[in-house]
């Protein structure tokens, strides 16, 4: 694995988004873990769950601990689709992109509810496995 993401299953936007990188890592290149998984402190005592639901975290396969949207472009572009992500680590449009990101964090299950109408995922309502 080239990228492990620590994401909350039970936001719906961050769900499908991960089904979508899932989708697209034809070389499963990227391994997720849900920060509600109860074992996950055990897997990987050093994160901080706390803060790990208020910014994406991402960990590389040297050991190295991504933020925010430089989790979100590394994994795009492992997978060879939305390319143009990488557009916003451009250094005149990083400051502004990471900002609207934690504004976007900060309120993912509001947000979530305005576009999907579903404010939280159930265990089974936001499933990152394909559907046959």
């Amino acid at each position: 694995m080239e990228l492990t993401i620590f994401y909350d299953s039970a936001c719906p936007l961050c769900s499908n988004e991960m089904a979508q990188l899932k989708k697209h890592d034809r070389l499963h290149k990227i391994h997720l873990e849900d920060l509600n998984s109860a074992d996950l402190l055990t897997r990987y005592p050093n994160l901080d769950i706390e803060k790990a639901n208020t910014i994406l975290h991402g960990l590389t396969s040297d050991g190295k601990m991504l933020l925010g949207l430089d989790v979100t472009a590394m994994a795009w572009g492992l997978t060879g689709k939305h390319c143009w992500v990488k557009l916003l680590r451009l250094p005149l449009i990083k400051p502004v992109a990471d900002k609207a990101y934690l504004a976007f964090a900060k309120n993912r299950y509001n947000i979530s509810y305005l576009l999907t109408g579903k404010k939280r995922c159930t265990s089974d309502s936001c499933s990152i496995e394909p559907k046959a």
